[in-house]
This record gives structure tokens, C-alpha cells and sequence, in this order.
């Protein structure tokens, strides 16, 4: 994404006061110096909860907010307050994963030891590592930054901002479009001498039409690149497709069509069901388990190596009675 961590917390901080003085700010958080200014210009730096205080403070419902981020509500934000250490800890723990600290270490050049530290609260990052690390462990940055301020408003944010909007809009008009990024990662395809047109098609099982429809998308939004005779994704990116509901909607209906469409066909994959009578009590319980069986999922996802087959794991779980 390119981002400069240090100067994107600047820009989040002097937006977070909404024109209200530095001064002014400094004294309603409840410092007696004019610390706000010292943090905008980068002299010295609030932890990732002042943060989040003072966000709070500026009556941002931060509990509600992350809430919103995550696809599923983790359990800790109805115990503990995210604008707090604990919470912070718990927050960077979320979006881990799985990941190892070792790989995070990598990706943002920060000791192994201090990112263990704040992932056990025995320590607090400085919000532009808070930042730093929240990127390199989600690849989401960008959507949690949105929850407060626009991104396009902010001068260090707004051109990687415009370029993941663009991928969220090929991501609405073409469902195909993650199956053909996926497709492009394969060893196979890394195997051809050249991109043979209608390769990804029959791979896929999808028409020649679409799997151009796609590439050019994705070739326009700057996604890949055609490097050596073949494409390349251009970067690594999560695109959260819930800014848009009823284009979400349409997104899992699709893939839920494409699963109706395999199991049709008598397409090899796991279909199964089963319609129970269940207490409201336990039906939670099995939502729970389902969560917790898709985050499982994911992180075994997202360590896997070499990529060898594409696949899609649509979840359902619903009350089939009204109450």
C-alpha cells in the first residue's frame, strides 16, 4: 500500500479534533501542555489507547465501531474496553490470527520482542506501530481508519483509499473476480511458459467471456500486472465488501448459486444438511461454532502453501421458523 504510518497518524489525529484548537483538545483530554500539538507534528506519540480514548472522548462509540469491522463480533468487546491497554492487546490479537510473530516481524520491521510484548499487554505501541502493525497483520487498515474518518479526506490515506474502492467495485461487478486473482497464485498457472487465454476459464469452469471480463478488470483496477508473458497480482489486499449491503447480499447469493449450480452438476465437495429442533440457548451456541469454525478456517487459509487448488466455503446456519 506504500502508507507512511507516521504521517497517516498525524493526519487521523488533526482530523479526530474537527477543527476544535490543538490547545483546546489538550485540555478536554486532560493534559496541561498542548500535547496535541506535539503529536501532529510527530515530535512525540500517544499509544494506540490514548488514542482510542480520545476518540472516545469525541463521542466515537469505539465499541460499536469495531463491532462493525469484524464480520463476526469477537467476545472479549462485551467484556472488555477496547479503548483500554487490555483492549488494544486484545484488538491486535484478533486481527493476528494466526499469523506468527515472526512473519509480522518481517512484514513491519518491528522486533519480534516488542510486538509479543503488546500482544500480551505487557507493553503499548506507539499509534503510527499501532498502525503499522494493524496493516500488516489485516491488510485492512484502511477500513478500520474509514470508521472514524474518511480516508479520501486524509492527504497520506487518499490515494490508497481511491485505489481499494476501485477494488471493491470489481469485487461487486464481477463475482469471478477473487476465483481469478486465486487462479493467478496457482503453481500451475506460475508454471505456463506464457498466459494462455481460456486457461483460468477451463480451470474454473467458467466461460472465456468471463474470465476476460475479469482480467481486464482487475488489469484496469491495477490489480495484476502482465510481467514475463504472464499476469501477477500487483500486490496483496483485502477487500471488505460490506461497505455496500445489498451489493454484499448479492455477492453471497451468487456464490451460493454457484454452489446449487456443483451440486446440480453431481460436482465433487461436501453438501450436507440437517434440519433440527435446537433451545434458543444452543442455537447461539451453534452460531458460535460456526464463527469460530470460519476464523479457523481463514487462518488455515492464509498459511497455506503452495497454492495448489482454488475452492469456496459458503456457511449457513438459519432459524427456519418465525417467532
Amino acid at each position: 500500500m506504500g502508507l507512511d504510518f507516521e504521517q497517516l497518524a498525524r493526519d487521523f489525529i488533526r482530523a479526530l479534533r474537527d477543527g476544535r484548537s490543538q490547545t483546546a483538545l489538550s485540555r478536554r483530554l486532560g493534559y496541561r501542555t498542548n500535547v496535541v500539538y506535539a503529536w501532529e507534528a510527530g515530535r512525540r506519540w500517544p499509544t494506540a489507547s490514548v488514542v482510542l480514548r480520545a476518540a472516545r472522548t469525541l463521542r466515537f462509540d469505539v465499541t460499536a465501531l469495531l463491532g462493525r469491522f469484524f464480520a463476526m463480533t469477537p467476545a472479549w468487546l462485551a467484556t472488555t474496553d477496547p479503548t483500554s491497554p487490555e483492549g488494544v492487546a486484545l484488538l491486535l490479537r484478533e486481527i493476528r490470527g494466526q499469523v506468527p510473530i515472526v512473519e509480522l516481524a518481517r512484514r513491519t520491521d518491528i522486533s519480534r520482542y516488542a510486538i509479543a510484548r503488546w500482544l500480551d499487554a505487557q507493553a503499548e505501541p506507539r499509534f503510527p506501530d499501532f498502525l503499522r502493525l494493524f496493516e500488516a497483520a489485516s491488510l485492512r487498515l484502511l477500513d478500520f481508519v474509514a470508521l472514524f474518518q474518511d480516508p479520501a479526506s486524509l492527504p497520506s490515506a487518499r490515494s490508497a483509499w481511491k485505489l481499494l474502492e476501485a477494488h471493491r467495485r470489481a469485487a461487486y461487478e464481477l463475482p469471478w473476480i477473487p476465483a481469478v486473482l486465486r487462479a493467478l497464485e496457482l503453481a500451475d498457472y506460475a508454471r505456463l511458459p506464457e498466459h494462455q487465454v481460456g486457461w483460468i476459464a477451463r480451470r474454473l469452469g467458467i466461460e472465456p467471456d468471463e474470465e476476460q471480463r475479469c482480467l481486464k478488470l482487475l488489469e484496469e483496477s491495477g490489480q495484476i500486472l502482465r510481467q514475463h508473458g504472464r499476469f501477477e497480482p500487483a500486490r496483496e489486499l483485502t477487500v471488505d465488501t460490506r461497505q455496500d449491503g445489498d451489493a454484499e447480499r448479492r455477492l453471497k447469493q451468487r456464490w451460493a448459486e454457484i454452489g446449487l449450480e456443483r451440486l446440480s452438476a453431481g460436482a465433487p465437495g461436501l453438501f450436507s444438511f440437517n434440519v433440527f429442533g435446537v433451545s434458543k440457548a444452543d442455537l447461539e451456541r451453534l452460531r458460535e461454532l460456526h464463527k469460530s469454525y470460519f476464523r479457523e478456517l481463514r487462518s488455515i487459509v492464509a498459511r497455506s502453501t503452495p497454492s495448489e487448488r482454488i475452492a469456496v466455503a459458503n456457511v449457513q446456519l438459519f432459524a427456519l421458523d418465525v417467532e
